[in-house]
């Protein structure tokens, strides 16, 4: 496995690691409504192409892409997803620590993210602070998150 910059060419790919991600770890801590709300939310290839704009992307990469981590310009953690058969492998963390080196590099002084249910217990792990629970609706479907942040030091 190594990590690398985002490429046109994975779109496709990440958006189905999003979707998969979801439907394989979304049950163990949301009802099937939350995830059929949550899922309806994956961004296709060409959006996710599009988000690209003002942002950085790395991808884990065996013979195809296994995980993504997605970071605004702001320090913002937006998408964060592993394909579930890779989930507790350690590659997140890993993409994780590539994603926080580089930020570091960019003069950021914070990352913050909203983090669900499931990835809570893997941020808290990586030193971040959760600031509250979010409560909010997709497609008329109560769901939650969790608001964290962290905040970096230079070494």
């Amino acid at each position: 496995m190594h990590i690398r910059p985002y490429q046109s060419s994975d779109a496709e790919g990440l958006s189905a690691i999003y979707d998969r991600a979801v439907r394989v770890t979304g049950p163990r801590s949301y009802s099937p409504a939350q995830v059929t709300a949550w899922t309806a939310l994956a961004p296709d290839a060409a959006r996710l192409e599009a988000l690209m704009t003002n942002r950085w992307r790395f991808v884990a990469v065996t013979t195809e892409p296994i995980a993504f981590i997605d970071l605004e310009m702001d320090g913002h953690i937006d998408l964060f997803y592993a394909a579930p058969e890779v989930t507790g492998t350690g590659i997140g963390k890993q993409l994780y620590q590539r994603t926080e080196a580089f930020a570091l590099t960019q003069g950021l002084t914070r990352l913050y993210a909203e983090a669900s249910e499931v990835a809570l217990p893997f941020f808290t792990r990586q030193g971040f602070t959760c600031l509250h629970r979010r409560d909010f609706e997709v497609g008329g479907v109560a769901i939650h998150n969790y608001a964290v942040e962290k905040q970096l030091q230079p070494d």
